[in-house]
């Protein structure tokens, strides 16, 4: 599949606990899809808990543990040809990837994940869709939209220092 060359990008554990949001760095998140999995639920709240992953400036994946099993986003079900994570996140969705000659982007898994916190499947459709913005822009933009903008920007200037 991809090469054992390590990836670049973050991931960031999104928490909203008594109407108030905190981010922090899952620190296995970019290494496998089962190790972001497990910090996820290992942060246990009676709130939100959510992972938002950016990988290569390439593509982003969104998790959602509950207690049914994980709900999901891949940014682009083309990144599963060259990118072992991506392929997880379609195995998890049991969801073939593109043919090879497929270049158009389209995502995969459950496009209202965060509906409940004020990103409507429309909306993640629209951000999804900008194509011309880096992966961390796009989630930025889940972050502002859901009303975490602030805390996901500390998150993001933890990791950068």
């Amino acid at each position: 599949m991809v090469s054992s060359e390590p990836l670049t990008g973050f991931a960031i554990a999104a928490v909203r606990e008594d109407g108030r949001w905190r981010c922090s760095v899952l620190e296995d998140g970019l290494e496998e899809l089962d190790a972001a999995i497990d910090e996820l639920r290992k942060l246990r709240s009676t709130g939100a808990v959510f992972g938002m992953l950016a990988v290569d400036d390439e593509f982003f994946i969104l998790l959602r543990p509950s207690p049914q099993g994980v709900a999901t986003v891949l940014s682009d079900a083309a990144a599963a040809l060259d990118y072992d994570i991506a392929a997880d996140v379609l195995d998890l969705l049991r969801a073939e990837p593109p043919d090879d000659e497929d270049d158009e982007i389209w995502p995969a898994g459950d496009l209202a994940l965060l509906a409940d916190l004020g990103l409507p499947e429309a909306e993640m459709q629209v951000i999804v869709d900008e194509v011309d913005l880096y992966p961390d822009e796009q989630l930025r933009m889940v972050a502002q939209r859901c009303g975490f903008a602030d805390e996901f920007d500390n998150a993001l200037e933890r990791i950068s220092s």
